[in-house]
C-alpha cells in the first residue's frame, strides 16, 4: 500500500525580487514574509507591532536565501504607505482587523479604520508598487481577501465590505496589469489559526446569544464541509503557488481556501 504524506512545498525561486507583506508580523502575513524570503526574496515586513516584526526576524532562519526586512508603519498612514511600495515585485495585501456588532451598534469610526486599512491602504500600495511592476514587465499582486470577499455573514458590515471590495480592486488591477506582465489574484481562506480568529470568539458569542465555547464549531465551522481551522502556512503555499512561472495565466481570479464553504 503506498502511503501518501504531506506535500512538499511549491518550488519557488524568488532571487533578486523585492517582496512587501502587510501585516507581517503575525498569522497570515508572518507565514507569508517567512515563506517568500525562503524562496530567495527581500521581504519588506510591513506592521505597526514593532515587537512582533522583531520576532519575525529573529525567527527568519540564518543561511536563508532571502532576508526580512522590519518597516514599522501604520497603514492608516495612506502616503507613507505608498512610498514604502515602490521598488516592489511582489506585493501581498493582508493585513485586516475586525469587530463583531450588529450594523446598528457598529461604531462609525470603526467602520471608516476599517476600510482604510482594507481597501484604500491596498489601493495606495497599488499605486507604489506597480510602476516598477510595469517598468520590469513583471510583477505579482496577491490580495489576501476572505470568504467573506464571497459570502457575507452578519455582524461583519465592515470586514465584508472592505473585503467585497477588495475583490474588485484586484480584478481591476489584472485587466490593467495583463499587458505588463502582472498578475493580481486574490486569496480566500477560511477561518485560519490566528489571534484575528481568536480574538472574535467573545464577540461572536455576544452577538449571538451562546457561550464562548459553542462558537468554534457552532459559528465559525458552521458552513465549512472541513471541520478546522485552516493553517496560516497553508495559506503561504497559496501565495508561493500564485508567485511560480506555472501560475502566470492565473489572473483576476478568487482562490478560495475555505474548506468547502462556497460549495454550498
Amino acid at each position: 500500500m503506498t502511503v501518501i504524506g504531506t506535500p512538499g512545498p511549491v518550488s519557488l525561486d524568488l532571487d533578486g525580487r523585492t517582496a512587501l507583506v502587510t501585516g507581517a508580523a503575525g498569522g497570515i502575513g508572518r507565514a507569508c514574509a517567512l515563506r517568500l524570503a525562503a524562496a530567495g526574496a527581500t521581504v519588506r515586513a510591513l506592521d505597526r507591532d514593532t515587537d512582533g516584526l522583531a520576532r519575525l526576524v529573529a525567527d527568519h532562519p540564518n543561511g536563508s536565501r532571502g532576508r526580512v526586512e522590519p518597516c514599522p508603519l501604520d497603514l492608516t498612514d495612506l502616503d507613507a504607505a505608498e512610498r514604502a511600495a515602490a521598488g516592489t515585485d511582489l506585493l501581498v495585501n493582508n493585513a485586516g482587523l475586525q469587530l463583531v456588532r450588529p450594523i446598528e451598534e457598529f461604531p462609525p469610526e470603526v467602520f471608516h479604520q476599517v476600510l482604510t486599512v482594507m481597501l484604500e491602504a491596498p489601493f495606495r500600495l497599488l499605486r507604489g508598487a506597480l510602476p516598477h511592476m510595469y517598468a520590469r514587465g513583471w510583477g505579482r499582486v496577491i490580495n489576501i481577501s476572505s470568504v467573506h470577499g464571497l459570502r457575507a455573514s452578519p455582524f461583519k458590515s465592515a470586514y465584508v465590505a472592505a473585503k467585497h471590495g477588495l475583490e474588485g480592486l484586484s480584478k481591476t488591477a489584472a485587466l490593467e496589469g495583463a499587458a505588463h506582465g502582472v498578475t493580481s489574484n486574490c486569496i480566500n481562506p477560511g477561518y485560519v489559526r490566528t489571534p484575528l480568529v481568536e480574538r472574535q470568539l467573545a464577540d461572536q458569542a455576544a452577538a449571538h446569544g451562546i457561550p464562548e465555547e459553542r462558537v468554534l464549531a457552532d459559528i465559525l465551522l458552521a458552513d465549512s464541509a472541513l471541520k478546522r481551522l485552516l493553517e496560516p502556512a497553508e495559506v503561504a503555499e497559496a501565495v508561493a503557488y500564485l508567485c511560480t512561472p506555472q501560475a502566470s495565466f492565473v489572473t483576476g481570479t478568487s482562490l478560495a481556501l475555505d474548506g468547502g464553504w462556497t460549495a454550498h
